[in-house]
């Protein structure tokens, strides 16, 4: 079905470079099995265009995903480039993030089985483990509202994701932005692992050991995102997962 779409023309070598990177993570979605059939979705701004952006063509699954077949959008819903419709909903919580943080170029949006659980609970994401210390202070939060086409839910997406790089939407599931894919998705990565066992610790019905206040605090201060430049982290874990990619399946560059 990918093959069908029609191919991308005349677009710049920064773009062509988000593209192979958006469409990458399309496939490690399907790899760490963080997909829902079709549904959520994930966008890059187009750069030097601060209010375009790429996203999955509505009815394609992830590992049909590559760099050509990637839609582009304006902010106003209009499609730019490919030949498929876009996600409505996904359209709605993109623009969000992307109008709301002009330093954010990358946003993920997923329906896991984890994410969705945390996001039933009331209280939310626990200090449990290493992991969900890390990014603990990076969270927002934002109640569920079925009209996400809505321009007011939209806009409430925003202000409730503040400066902040990782939300879980109650009763929805998670979202991640950064300033790149190698950012936005170590830390859906960090979150979503923190779900998982959060959920299996809470399932055990046993006392839990909660991280002390002090370590927990330390940890989160370490682990914010810093203005100067992604982490190192976030490099390094972005480069090792391309390879393992590549080594397997590298037409998401196509």
């Amino acid at each position: 079905m990918a093959e069908s779409i029609s191919s991308v023309q005349k677009v710049s070598e920064e773009e062509w470079e988000v593209r192979v990177q958006l469409a990458a993570c399309y496939r490690l979605f399907v790899k760490y099995g963080w997909t829902d059939m079709i549904f959520t979705h994930l966008s890059a701004r187009v750069p030097g265009e601060d209010n375009q952006y790429l996203i999955n063509p509505y009815g394609l699954l992830f590992d049909e995903v590559t760099a050509s077949s990637l839609i582009k959008v304006d902010f106003d819903g209009h499609v730019l480039s490919g030949d498929y419709p876009y996600n409505d909903a996904g359209h709605a919580i993109h623009t969000a993030v992307l109008k709301s943080r002009p330093d954010i170029n990358v946003v993920m949006h997923s329906h896991t089985r984890a994410g969705m659980s945390v996001s039933t609970m009331k209280c939310g994401l626990l200090p449990l483990t290493q992991q969900a210390n890390e990014i603990m202070l990076n969270v927002a939060y934002h109640d569920y509202d079925v009209a996400v086409g809505a321009e007011e839910e939209c806009e409430r997406i925003g202000n409730d994701l503040g400066d902040r790089h990782l939300m879980i939407m109650h009763n929805h599931g998670l979202l991640s932005c950064g300033r790149d894919a190698a950012e936005a998705f170590y830390l859906l990565y960090t979150l979503e692992n923190a779900c998982k066992v959060q959920v299996d610790s809470m399932a055990a019905n046993t006392d839990l050991v909660y991280a002390k206040e002090e370590a927990a605090r330390k940890i989160g201060e370490y682990g914010k995102v810093k203005a100067e430049s992604p982490s190192r982290s976030s490099r390094l874990a972005w480069e090792a997962v391309i390879r393992q990619l590549d080594a397997v399946d590298s037409s998401y560059k196509n």
